[in-house]
């Protein structure tokens, strides 16, 4: 990733602990800041746009893009496809602008091992309770959709130590402000800013 100015977030969190919001949130405060928009074989919903929500594709479209390479990452859930394409991801960077995958522990494993500088974020809820209440809140889910949701929160938290930064969704602004950190933090670091105030630099050393 030398040649990429930006940085490539992976941000990663079980169904109910507020990811998508939070996703939201960021891409409100922050400028230069973007998520890339994944392949799926998903039908399409009445409410969703193409190339906004997903790339919807078929199956043997979306095979053919395995076969050639173009995923940075892909997997099959509950029967549907997802994937991200590698190249729009590497435009972006280039063009020096952040880049957010929201993605599962699958996909991230993926994603570093292809782009080891990558970072990573894990956002868990306070509780498995609150985790759980909010689920039920959505009011849309049956009991057993629940308990099935639970198991695959608990298996996907299990991943968290695999991640640069955890970040506890209690209190939304809270977590809000910490993701803010992690991205000024990256965006304050000498070879970023060394990018980013090259004139400055020259002038304060006398080297203009």
């Amino acid at each position: 990733m030398n040649a990429l100015s930006g940085t490539l977030y992976i941000i990663s969190a079980p169904s109910g602990a507020g990811k998508t919001s939070l996703v939201h949130a960021l891409l409100e405060a922050c400028l230069g800041l973007t998520v890339s928009v994944s392949h799926t074989t998903r039908v399409q919903r009445e409410a969703e746009r193409d190339g906004v929500h997903y790339h919807f594709v078929d199956e043997q479209s979306f095979l053919a893009m395995i076969e050639a390479g173009a995923f940075l990452e892909h997997a099959s859930v509950f029967g549907n496809r997802y994937g991200t394409a590698i190249q729009p991801v590497r435009d972006r960077l280039r063009q020096g602008v952040d880049v957010i995958l929201e993605i599962d522990w699958q996909g991230a494993r993926q994603v570093r091992a292809a782009m080891p500088d990558a970072v990573s974020v894990f956002i868990l809820p306070p509780s498995r309770i609150e985790l759980e209440q909010r689920l039920r809140g959505r009011g849309q889910d049956s009991d057993e959709v629940i308990e099935r949701r639970m198991r695959d929160a608990v298996n996907e938290m299990s991943h968290y130590a695999e991640y640069d930064y955890l970040v506890v969704n209690d209190d939304f602004r809270e977590a809000r402000a910490d993701l803010l950190a992690i991205i000024r933090s990256r965006r304050l670091r000498q070879a970023a800013q060394q990018q980013h105030l090259g004139d400055t630099l020259d002038e304060l050393l006398g080297t203009d």
